[in-house]
């Protein structure tokens, strides 16, 4: 009778059959009985861009354990949460980044085997910053700037310096202070001087320890 069970290496999830009874089995088949998927613990590969690689491993060598968590497809919904398990030696060159490798226990098979998800990783956590929506961000031959609405319904170009970035919130290191409005829409049409209409005022309110800077949605008021 031992010869009529099959025990698997493995524990996991079984695909649909490859056989079906009456088929002749051979031990050296290529395509076997079904195929096991391991799926608790799962692994999830993700990319990120080489510039942030640096952060990445200043935690990892600081010896600090990097949560990971998956959404599904929209981003809206979180499946799972696990940790980062490792990175890879090198990175791409054709694309500038490298891979990440993360592990979920998926107790609950909220992950399966090839499914695409969406990754976020909280690499560090920057209490007291000023942060402006990424909308506002405009890129030039010096850098980075936003616009800057003034007392009289004008627009001043602001130099910044920009750090992490989450979501769509950005990190302004230097060129903004707390409650300065900036343009969030329409920017593309401004220039320095530029009149503006405040069309909207829609207070922002940050998460605990972020000091937003207030924002308004403008547009370039037409000429008579």
């Amino acid at each position: 009778m031992s010869y009529t069970n099959i025990t698997a290496p493995v524990t996991g999830r079984l695909g649909l059959r490859l056989v079906d009874p009456g088929n002749m089995v051979r031990a050296n088949d290529t395509n076997g009985l079904v195929i096991i998927t391991q799926i608790q613990p799962i692994s999830v590969v993700f990319s990120l861009p080489e510039d942030v690689l640096p952060s990445v491993m200043q935690q990892l060598n600081a010896g600090k354990n990097l949560t990971v968590d998956a959404y599904d497809r929209s981003g809206q919904k979180k499946l799972a949460q696990g940790n980062l398990l490792a990175v890879d030696n090198q990175i791409d060159l054709s694309t500038g980044t490298v891979k990440l490798k993360s592990q979920f226990a998926n107790t609950d098979a909220a992950l399966f085997a090839n499914q695409f998800v969406n990754v976020k990783m909280l690499v560090d956590t920057l209490k007291g910053v000023l942060t402006v929506p990424a909308t506002a961000l405009q890129n030039g031959a010096s850098g980075s700037f936003v616009y800057v609405v003034k007392e009289n319904q004008t627009v001043s170009v602001r130099p910044v310096q920009l750090g992490a970035v989450d979501g769509e919130r950005v990190v302004v290191q230097a060129g903004l202070q707390v409650g300065e409005a900036v343009v969030v829409d329409g920017a593309d049409k401004l220039r320095e001087g530029g009149q503006i209409k405040l069309i909207t005022h829609e207070p922002i309110t940050g998460n605990a320890g972020v000091l937003p800077v207030a924002e308004n949605k403008q547009q370039r008021k037409k000429e008579d």
